[in-house]
């Protein structure tokens, strides 16, 4: 079993003590200063300098980002499928003449 690690993330000029595996510190890190970056461009571009306002645009933001994927991942899986199915169909024809 692999020994935690503890490392401190700062968000929106807040610290935290984190406990993780080594192999997630780099995806902390990273999405950590892609928040603080949200962060600093809904502040500068919109006139929101409530933190919490600008942290909830930051999840909104990233929650719809990860479901669009999930919808893209499902259309295309429904694509690839409908294509093996045709493709099975033709191979079926041609194998059965």
């Amino acid at each position: 079993m692999s020994e935690k690690l503890k490392i401190k993330l700062s968000i929106a000029n807040r610290v935290y003590p984190i406990t993780t595996e080594p192999s997630r510190e780099q995806g902390l890190r990273k999405a950590a200063q892609s928040i603080d970056l949200a962060i600093r461009q809904f502040e500068q571009n919109y006139s929101v300098r409530d933190k919490q306002d600008v942290l909830a645009m930051c999840a909104l933001q990233f929650a719809s980002q990860l479901e669009q994927k999930t919808i893209d991942r499902e259309n295309l899986n429904e694509e690839v499928q409908q294509k093996l199915v045709a493709l099975d169909e033709l191979l079926k024809l041609h194998l059965d003449s």
